[in-house]
């Protein structure tokens, strides 16, 4: 295993909002310089004065660069053209100060707006960059809009992009699916997230519940979980669905009242602030999302001892979940075989309690010491 002890410079915008990739940016920085003892400094154009959301080792160091991009939210669409020309030769002034100033071996973008000009700064780094959504869904333009102009400018979008990858050292990914959108490219390694959390508590699959969580937001397909809860819980009368989550619920309530779903039975929270008291309280994890960068809460879940059913959206869950072995996969949008597999395994306590066993196991290639050493290799 490489031994050297390497300077590291991270750019990415804030990290004061309670975000996956700033929660994931701060786990891998943390255990970087706690463990393998090296020289991590994070440089962030936004949030100046806000206090980090998740917590920072004091060995890894922050530079604030006041560039302030959040200024553009308020901006008129030609005034933030010109704003933003400014703000980004700004940023890439100091970015190039900081990078010859500090002198890194590595330079890590978060692929935000430093990927337009990371490769041109000859500091003698080395330029890796990371994506924590898949190719499909990253600066989405509506593949397929009837507009002409927003599919060229799509065109020419993702071609600059992908011009621009080619020069990183390495291109690292999520999942193997991802690696796959990108047969431009000959830089790419794939790097699964490490788990939040190492759990302190393991589901007894005693609970006749289904748990789901995420965001109340359309990528999640809450919408098409609850059209298959309408079908399942009828079936199932002595199980219940209790959903997690930040976000407007309001739709789903509406949806819910629609379809004569059994308001005592289906429980729509909000979010939690000890998500595994909450798996350790449910028999089946249930992931209802159309698209997705990875899926931690996949991971969560099957750490706890929850097996899983899924739909096979794009991407992670083909990465996360054997089907048949640690949960079942289903086909992505396909309503009723969510409610079909659904009902297998809330029939079948045999084949849940199996599928818990494997889930268990299987979540532990997530934790952060194996995730950490992909990432020491891929820095060799």
């Amino acid at each position: 295993m490489d031994e050297r002890k390497y300077k590291i410079v991270y750019l990415t915008p804030a990290l004061y909002m309670a975000g996956g990739v700033e929660r994931v940016l701060t786990l891998k920085a943390n255990y970087f310089a706690e463990h393998f003892g090296y020289d991590i400094t994070i440089i962030l154009t936004d949030g100046v004065g806000k206090p980090v959301f998740y917590p920072l080792s004091p060995k890894v160091k922050v530079i604030n660069l006041d560039i302030n991009f959040e200024a553009l939210w308020t901006c008129s669409f030609l005034k933030k053209i010109v704003v933003y020309l400014r703000k980004q030769r700004l940023y890439k002034r100091r970015v190039r100060e900081e990078l010859m100033r500090l002198r890194p071996d590595i330079t890590v973008s978060l692929l935000r707006r430093e990927i337009n000009f990371i490769c041109d700064i000859d500091d003698g780094s080395r330029k890796m960059g990371e994506l924590h959504v898949n190719r499909a869904n990253y600066r989405n333009f509506e593949a397929g809009d009837a507009n002409p102009v927003k599919n060229l400018f799509a065109k020419f979008w993702m071609d600059s992009l992908v011009r621009k990858l080619k020069r990183l050292d390495r291109f690292v990914v999520l999942t193997e699916e991802d690696r796959q959108a990108w047969p431009e490219l000959h830089n790419v390694r794939v790097i699964p997230d490490p788990m939040s959390f190492v759990p302190t508590q393991q589901s007894p699959l005693t609970a006749n519940r289904v748990i789901a969580v995420g965001r109340y937001v359309y990528q999640k397909g809450f919408d098409l979980l609850l059209q298959a809860w309408a079908v399942v819980e009828k079936q199932h009368p002595d199980w219940q669905l209790a959903v997690f989550g930040q976000g407007d619920r309001t739709p789903y309530e509406q949806q819910m009242h629609a379809l004569g779903i059994d308001p005592s039975r289906c429980h729509l929270n909000g979010p939690t602030a000890d998500i595994q008291s909450e798996y350790a309280r449910s028999s089946l994890f249930v992931f209802s999302s159309r698209f997705e960068g990875f899926g931690m809460v996949l991971v969560e879940a099957m750490s706890c001892g929850l097996p899983v059913v899924s739909f096979a959206c794009p991407c992670g869950p083909r990465d996360i979940v054997s089907d048949g072995e640690d949960g079942l996969l289903v086909a992505s949008g396909n309503v009723d075989a969510l409610a079909g597999a659904l009902s297998r395994l809330m029939s079948e306590e045999r084949l849940r309690r199996q599928m818990a066993q494997n889930a268990l196991r299987n979540a532990q290639r997530f934790r952060m010491e194996h995730i950490a050493q992909q990432w020491q290799r891929c820095f060799a």
